[in-house]
């Protein structure tokens, strides 16, 4: 047997691939991020299925669990909130499994900058406005290389997705406003708890976003967009244009 890292999804229990809720109904222990996956994830689970809770556990403890579980013959599942891949914190795992043998797999799911996405009804990469995604955090107790320093990123003016600084979103803005390419009219959105039944938004500027989110008093669980795609200025996708001609179609004009 081996283990099996699961993207959870961003929240809403649907929002997990069917791979990942199969794995989940077979799994004989699960160790689940428990301050943000939704518990309702693990309504896939056998009733005889020993779950654990990582909220209070330390990465030996999690290890640990993995280890003896698969030393009893056991499947385990380490499930993720979002996609493991995107701060995840899987990479230290599965070093300590390959220290031990120990074979896993990685199951994708459905990252909470998706879940933004589909809540702000917007597409990330408008033609003739921006076709790059830059997703990325603030530094914080986790430091961020100097080359990748918010400002830095900020000066390409594409879409961002800023996970995990919405409690310093004054020093984002700061940030965002330093790079050069944004402008105090710039749209952003705060997307709270993106896919959850408590899911809300708050759309502004750089110039009235930090005043939104303190009325609100939104702390945790956000995810911060920004970027002119958020506007309504776009050009029409050449794929659709009627004269573009490619395998699956012969335009009006051969380009």
């Amino acid at each position: 047997m081996h283990v099996y890292f699961i993207g959870a999804g961003p929240g809403d229990p649907e929002l997990i691939t069917v791979k990942g809720a199969r794995l989940i109904e077979q799994a004989d222990t699960i160790i689940y991020t428990g301050s943000l996956v939704n518990p309702a994830v693990m309504d896939h689970a056998n009733p005889d299925t020993v779950i654990y809770n990582s909220a209070s556990m330390t990465l030996d403890e999690v290890i640990a669990v993995m280890l003896e579980a698969v030393t009893a013959g056991k499947k385990v599942v380490r499930l993720h909130t979002g996609d493991p891949s995107i701060y995840g914190a899987i990479k230290e795992q599965m070093a300590a499994l390959d220290e031990k043998g120990v074979t896993y797999e990685v199951v994708p799911g459905v990252s909470s900058f998706l879940a933004a996405a589909a809540a702000l009804k917007c597409e990330y990469t408008l033609p003739e406005v921006t076709q790059t995604v830059i997703i990325t955090r603030l530094e914080g107790r986790t430091m961020v290389p100097d080359r990748e320093k918010l400002a830095k990123l900020a000066a390409h003016g594409s879409t961002m997705c800023i996970f995990l600084s919405v409690q310093m979103l004054d020093t984002v803005v700061e940030e965002l406003l330093k790079g050069g390419s944004y402008q105090l009219d710039t749209p952003i959105a705060v997307v709270v708890k993106a896919s959850w039944p408590d899911e809300h938004i708050l759309r502004g500027t750089l110039a009235t976003i930090l005043d939104l989110v303190k009325e609100h008093g939104v702390a945790r669980t956000a995810m911060i967009v920004v970027g002119n795609c958020l506007g309504s200025d776009y050009a029409l996708s050449r794929l659709y244009a009627s004269e573009f001609t490619h395998m699956y179609r012969g335009g009006n004009n051969k380009l």
